[in-house]
């Protein structure tokens, strides 16, 4: 099973991504329904966050949390990285990363679906699109970091047939000063980097899943994910 996530050239996965799941058959999604990561391998949870942080308020114009994630931001459209708004952060707050994971992929690790590291703490939005590929980075320090998919930008959400509903979490650190990751970090390098260095938190989570109906949950622009 894991060998559907396993790693191609860059240049092929961009081209096939949309091509490794979305094609397994109804009755082999289902099989795998068992098999999944688990939420309790997710950033957030493995930087072992104790209750001495800040809670961020983190909301989507385009989907509520725990609403399904519209088909736009997936392999089944336009394949483009969802909006996101934040609120206050904690003081302090030197930087910002965002990692979007997918707990629920049938591998041994959450699939990483984007990285971005280093947005300045006066920025307090993502506007739709804005996860691609950037080389090195912004002027503004922001860089956006490699997906599983070894490759910079947004991986769109593609999950099997039959699979079930997949919980796609938004996860958002404040960072007091942190090492330097390295340009276009993967997962590994930036948890090293941010180890305690985590001042507030904040999680968002869309669904999405293909052969079964999944609730739509309307974005409220007050609305947002807390850490408990």
């Amino acid at each position: 099973v894991v060998g559907w996530y396993c790693a191609t050239p860059h240049s092929a996965l961009q081209n096939q991504q949309t091509l490794m799941l979305e094609h397994i058959p109804y009755w082999l999604g289902q099989a795998m329904r068992g098999f999944r990561a688990g939420a309790d391998k997710l950033c957030i949870v493995q930087l072992g966050l104790d209750g001495d942080f800040g809670a961020i308020e983190l909301r989507s114009p385009a989907f509520g949390n725990g609403g399904r994630l519209p088909p736009r931001f997936t392999a089944d459209g336009e394949g483009v990285s969802p909006p996101l708004l934040w609120g206050q952060l904690p003081q302090g707050t030197q930087s910002i990363a965002l990692i979007v994971e997918d707990p629920d992929a049938p591998a041994r690790e959450p699939l990483v679906h984007a990285i971005v590291w280093g947005i300045p703490p006066f920025v307090h939005a993502l506007d739709e699109g804005a996860i691609r590929p950037d080389g090195v980075g912004l002027d503004n320090g922001s860089d956006v970091g490699r997906n599983s998919y070894f490759f910079e930008g947004w991986l769109p959400p593609d999950p099997p047939t039959g699979h079930g509903d997949h919980h796609y979490a938004f996860q958002l650190f404040a960072l007091g000063e942190i090492d330097d990751p390295g340009p276009t970090p993967r997962r590994g390098a930036l948890l090293k980097a941010m180890s305690g260095k985590v001042l507030g938190a904040g999680l968002l989570t869309g669904l999405y899943s293909r052969g079964e109906p999944t609730p739509i949950v309307k974005a409220q622009m007050g609305s947002a994910a807390r850490i408990s």
